[in-house]
């Protein structure tokens, strides 16, 4: 029972996260693999299927919020497809321990970019356009980072995408649409490792609750300020990146 409040609560806070700032999932395969024990692939799968209506919900309320450029989206996404495949597959081939040591390296060098880059060169930035071929590349290399990874993909391509010079609120925007398609090929690859029966359960819990904090964050994402809320989760993800770094 404990166990499943921890998950619904985890799920709800860091859902809400997501909606909110368009990162925070990678805390996910963290909390399931790192800290309660679980073998990384069922960690994977449940984190893949939570980003995955997250990325859903998170996408939609973009969109209707006017924060959702879809042709880019959809560019960066049809080598995220590729990359994701990619990823998961080199993830069952690498030993567990290294593909968590990769999780937490992701996470820390994701925190400190959100940490160095200056407000006002993010707002100045804004209309800078991403070539198609460049926008497929990029989508191949974060889709297989994410999906070997666990880290899902708002918390690296929407920070990456800002340094592109995409405004903060449409960078969120398309992370959350790329994510869905990291999660599908992760989903199938990591769920096929996984026995069925004794995840199907915590699969249902973690969907709904997750998804109910996605939707919670993203409905409200125009009415508070992001930065403070990426700051401090920035920190928080060095912190126990570092702490899982050095303690395995």
């Amino acid at each position: 029972m404990i166990e499943y409040l921890i998950i619904i609560a985890a799920n709800i806070i860091i859902g809400g996260m997501i909606g909110l700032t368009g990162i925070a999932g990678f805390l996910l395969p963290m909390l399931y693999s790192g800290f309660m024990g679980m073998p990384a692939a069922q960690g994977m799968a449940l984190s893949f299927f939570a980003f995955l209506i997250s990325g859903i919900l998170g996408s939609r309320n973009y969109y209707k919020s006017d924060n959702l450029d879809v042709k880019l989206a959809v560019t960066i996404s049809i080598g995220s497809i590729i990359g994701a495949i990619a990823g998961v597959w080199m993830n069952l081939l690498i030993d567990e321990s290294i593909v968590k040591r990769i999780l937490y390296l992701v996470v820390l060098l994701s925190g400190i970019s959100i940490l160095v880059r200056k407000d006002k060169e993010r707002e100045e930035a804004g209309k800078r356009k991403i070539p198609a071929a460049a926008a497929i590349l990029f989508g191949l290399a974060t889709g297989c980072i994410c999906a070997l990874s666990g880290a899902g993909g708002p918390i690296l391509v929407m920070p990456l995408l800002v340094t592109f010079g995409v405004q903060v609120k449409t960078a969120v925007g398309v992370a959350l649409f790329n994510s869905i398609f990291i999660a599908i090929p992760s989903c199938i690859g990591y769920s096929m490792q996984c026995d069925a029966s004794s995840m199907a359960l915590l699969l249902v819990v973690s969907m709904i609750s997750h998804g109910a904090g996605v939707w919670i964050g993203s409905r409200n994402a125009d009415m508070i300020k992001p930065q403070p809320l990426k700051k401090g989760v920035a920190i928080f993800s060095i912190l126990i990146a570092i702490f899982k770094l050095i303690t395995g």
